[in-house]
């Protein structure tokens, strides 16, 4: 996270807050705040979801995103999209009106249109930032001149995701992404799999999870962690486990949110930055904390 992004860092994450506290403020379910906190950091284009996400090698976006409640653990994820402006809302499709949980591709797309979802062109999720950005990658890789900064991890920044805890005690998270700069086109990260880079279970913890992908996919880190949360650490300690053992076992890096079936709140990240933030009723408290 750029010096000079911060500021947009929080005024994304302020935003998506409002939102989504706004939703429960509502008498909304946990699944709508997820949603609503999610849809608009897809909109923000400072992130790695929806418009403004990182570019695929062919200079597309793609994109994915899963959503799960956590009374009964019905799901929606889609992944590989690219023309769809908020995958966090056809994944919400899915997890109410799908018997299947997962959808990818033009399946994806044609299973949200048919339920009313409107299709964008690719071009329209696209910023000059993000063309610039690619173009340097790859003159970089071709001139054989890559080094730290554009190596795997450092370029699997900005996901975004929320997890929240309704008035009836239910759980819900989210998860949406673009992926990693210059990504192979078909490739799937960690946001969209279940109990990977997302899950929610009542009885345990609801986490979303940011960073490199492919660490987080062997471990099964989202499941890693709720499973520690049930068995009895609180999801503070379950978050800071989590990403010590995401480094130590895998060399990974990235970031958690967690949070317990009593509301209790665990974040952690062994990235230099991470933007955070939570509503309650006492209000809204965010920021960029720093390793």
């Amino acid at each position: 996270m750029p010096d000079d992004a911060v500021a947009a860092h929080e005024n994304g994450v302020r935003e998506a807050l409002r939102v989504g506290w706004a939703a429960l403020e509502r008498s909304g379910t946990a699944v709508d705040a997820v949603e609503a906190a999610v849809t608009a950091m897809e909109d923000d284009d400072t992130f790695d979801a929806g418009r403004g996400s990182f570019l695929t090698r062919d200079g597309r976006v793609q994109l994915d995103a899963l959503l799960m409640q956590g009374k009964d653990l019905r799901t929606g994820g889609v992944a590989c999209v690219e023309r769809l402006r908020n995958p966090i809302q056809a994944a919400r499709l899915v997890l109410e009106r799908s018997p299947h949980v997962y959808f990818v591709g033009s399946g994806a797309e044609r299973f949200a249109t048919q339920h009313g979802m409107r299709l964008v062109e690719n071009a329209e999720l696209i910023v000059p930032r993000e063309r610039e950005r690619l173009m340097q990658f790859q003159r970089a890789e071709s001139a054989g001149e890559r080094d730290t900064t554009f190596s795997g991890d450092m370029n699997s920044h900005d996901t975004v995701g929320a997890v929240a805890l309704d008035a009836e005690g239910n759980l819900a998270a989210g998860t949406s992404t673009g992926g990693t700069l210059s990504k192979a086109p078909g490739r799937v990260g960690d946001s969209s799999l279940i109990g990977c880079g997302c899950y929610a279970d009542n009885e345990r913890a609801a986490v979303s999870l940011t960073g490199w992908g492919e660490p987080i996919m062997k471990l099964v880190l989202g499941k890693w962690a709720v499973d520690h949360v049930a068995a009895g650490s609180s999801p503070q300690e379950a978050a800071s486990a989590a990403i010590e053992y995401l480094y130590r076992r895998l060399g990974g890096h990235g970031g958690i949110i967690l949070m317990g079936p009593g509301g209790e709140i665990g974040i952690a990240h062994n990235t230099p930055r991470m933007a955070w933030g939570t509503a309650t009723s006492e209000g809204l408290e965010f920021g960029i904390t720093r390793n």
